[in-house]
């Protein structure tokens, strides 16, 4: 089966093709290379894959690895996307390209809009023309906003984001739905919860944090230190993503038009959670990273910051019942995983 994954220089994205090609899929990679975070870490993981930077050249195809081929190409040039779409004809589409981060959003809300929203329509559209098979999409857990009620559960109605990031994860799903409903794509959406391991991202807490605490720095921790994530290591992450490939959604003659359940359709979408179903409290997940490192952490309290939630929980239970997997990492294993390879990739 060939497989097109977008944002595989990317952190899941990465893991994901490593993985894929591993079980004899062909996967094609496609990634903008963008700034939004050093690119040397992006390069490395493709370097990973077979495939080098000098060889890259926008919107032609390098070959890396056995069963794996990339192309450097923006989501929002709808032109080059359509192209690689007809060009390759892959059965299956998952797309975990996108502009990320909850704070950047604040900042520059412009790009959320032109790589998640404009480019999410050229996805859909290509795979529409392709006749895909299958289109498993990244949505997010931050897609909850407001909602206290724990955990969160893919039935709960989602329409109160706190930040633009969210609010753009929304309306993947929305459009999702409707290509689902009006030309019979199947979709499955991914609400990632707080994806931790090695090679993740510069900008996430695990990767500033140890950054820190291994270079004596002190660490900024909000909502003074009252906040709860449920961490999900990557490897279970993708391992997830991967048996969900052959689960194809297909309409739910149990939907109910005068009480309808957000987890169902009578059209071929879905949605599941991704977590680990068990949130750690973010001081614990800090004592962690002092156990890996062998230091101590120098903390300066601060408010919470806008657009973040106090806490993330996830309901996986339509994820179980479909796939007869969840994720199971523990914190303590997954940190470690984190920082021997933080230590070894920068020499720290």
């Amino acid at each position: 089966m060939k497989v097109l994954v977008t944002g595989a220089a990317g952190f899941i994205g990465y893991h994901l093709s490593k993985l894929l090609t591993s079980h004899d899929y062909e996967v094609v990679g496609l990634d903008a290379i963008n700034d939004y975070y050093d690119v040397n870490l992006k390069y490395s993981r493709l370097q990973n894959l077979g495939i080098n930077k000098e060889n890259i050249t926008y919107g032609g195809k390098v070959s890396g690895i056995k069963n794996f081929s990339f192309y450097q190409a923006k989501l929002e040039d709808n032109p080059t996307i359509q192209s690689i779409f007809n060009a390759e004809k892959c059965d299956v589409v998952i797309n975990l390209a996108a502009q990320a981060g909850v704070r950047y959003s604040i900042e520059n809300p412009y790009a959320y809009v032109e790589s998640n929203i404009v480019g999410f329509i050229n996805v859909l559209e290509a795979c529409r023309a392709n006749t895909v098979k299958h289109l498993i999409y990244a949505s997010s857990s931050s897609v909850y906003g407001l909602n206290k009620t724990m955990p969160f559960a893919v039935k709960d109605n989602v329409d109160h984001p706190i930040s633009l990031y969210a609010a753009s994860k929304k309306s993947n799903e929305l459009m999702a739905h409707t290509y689902s409903y009006l030309f019979n794509l199947p979709t499955t959406g991914l609400r990632f919860f707080t994806v931790y391991g090695p090679w993740g991202r510069p900008d996430m807490a695990l990767f500033i944090f140890t950054k820190a605490i291994i270079n004596g720095e002190p660490i900024s921790v909000f909502n003074n230190g009252n906040m709860q994530r449920d961490f999900t290591y990557v490897a279970d992450i993708v391992e997830s993503i991967r048996l969900l490939i052959p689960q194809i959604p297909t309409p739910n003659a149990d939907f109910n038009g005068e009480n309808p359940d957000p987890s169902i359709s009578l059209a071929p979408y879905r949605v599941h959670n991704i977590g680990n179903n068990s949130p750690v409290k973010l001081m614990d997940f800090i004592t962690e990273i002092e156990d890996a490192t062998g230091k101590k952490a120098i903390i300066n309290f601060k408010e919470i910051q806008p657009g973040d939630v106090p806490a993330t929980y996830a309901d996986v239970t339509s994820l179980f019942n479909t796939i007869n997997f969840k994720p199971k990492t523990n914190i303590k294993d997954g940190v470690r995983e984190f920082v021997n390879w933080y230590k070894e990739y920068y020499k720290a």
